[in-house]
């Protein structure tokens, strides 16, 4: 008889690609991750993995044991699923993840929500980018995740997760009150083809759609500065060191020395919640998507 967080070890090894990436997805040990894998290659009578420089790799009965593992843990998830929506309670423990300023904006209200209305469910909250939340969705390591995506550039989901909107984010260009655009009621991408931006890092989503967008329009960006936190960004316009984009959610307060004015072309992200298809019945999840939708209502 197989055990069954044996091969939930297994399939952590398989998804994350080596024993420390496996023990961290599942917040056990490398020791304990290497004696269940002892255990389960006992079990089944069959060498499972095998060593590949300082660390090691599925052999081929490895691999095909993973991929069952895979199957029989999203039946296993799918039949909880059931037994919850039965029950009609929302109890358990739930991990959700959203990108910085989501976590700012929207986790305080939703997450106090939650914890009033559900005092049996269990909350465990972390900030990632949106493509790190969405891999965590996928592995396992997260119930649910909150993403975006932008008007012009949208992001590609894995097959086996579900979406719901949360809001769209207005987005507006962050400046110094000296800038000769800070008294403008609107003003387009196109006018700071002579400034310097503030942006996110390099490769990151939000980063990648700003160099889009602004070459779109015919401007080669000049980046001045860059840094993950929104407002870290706007201390740097306080500064006088660039402009940036400065979205509405979880942008309070501006600090002095920096106006915010609309854009002409109305540019907006689009915020929603990701979990996996296999986990949709949950009353867990369903409690959670609707306390974010209450959230992002509030943004303003």
């Amino acid at each position: 008889m197989l055990n069954l967080e044996r091969l939930r070890t297994l399939d952590a090894l398989a998804r994350h690609g080596s024993v420390s990436g496996a023990a961290e997805g599942l917040h056990i040990t490398t020791s304990a991750v290497s004696q269940q894998l002892s255990k389960l290659e006992r079990e089944v009578g069959q060498q499972l993995l095998a060593k590949n420089g300082r660390g090691v790799r599925l052999t081929d009965a490895g691999r095909l044991l993973a991929e069952h593992a895979a199957r029989i843990l999203s039946q296993v998830e799918l039949a909880q699923s059931d037994l919850e929506a039965q029950r009609g309670q929302v109890v358990g423990e739930l991990r959700l993840s959203a990108f910085p300023t989501a976590a700012r904006g929207l986790f305080p209200h939703a997450l106090a929500a939650l914890r009033e209305r559900h005092p049996a469910l269990r909350l465990r909250s972390c900030e990632l980018e949106p493509e790190l939340g969405i891999a965590g969705v996928v592995r396992g390591d997260l119930d649910l995740a909150v993403v975006l995506d932008w008007y012009n550039k949208p992001m590609a989901l894995p097959d086996g997760l579900v979406k719901a909107s949360i809001l769209d984010d207005p987005a507006e260009v962050a400046m110094p009150v000296a800038h000769r655009l800070a008294a403008r009621e609107e003003v387009d991408l196109a006018e700071f083809a002579d400034d310097e931006w503030i942006t996110w890092g390099e490769g990151e989503f939000c980063h990648e759609w700003l160099m889009f967008t602004l070459r779109s329009k015919g401007v080669e960006p000049i980046v001045g500065h860059r840094a993950a936190e929104n407002h870290t960004q706007l201390a740097l316009v306080a500064a006088g060191l660039g402009v940036c984009i400065a979205p509405v959610l979880g942008r309070r307060p501006v600090p002095a020395g920096v106006v915010t004015v609309p854009l002409r072309q109305r540019v907006r992200r689009h915020v929603y919640v990701v979990w996996r298809a296999d986990a949709d019945r949950r009353p867990s999840i369903r409690a959670a998507v609707q306390a974010l939708r209450a959230a992002g209502e509030s943004v303003g």
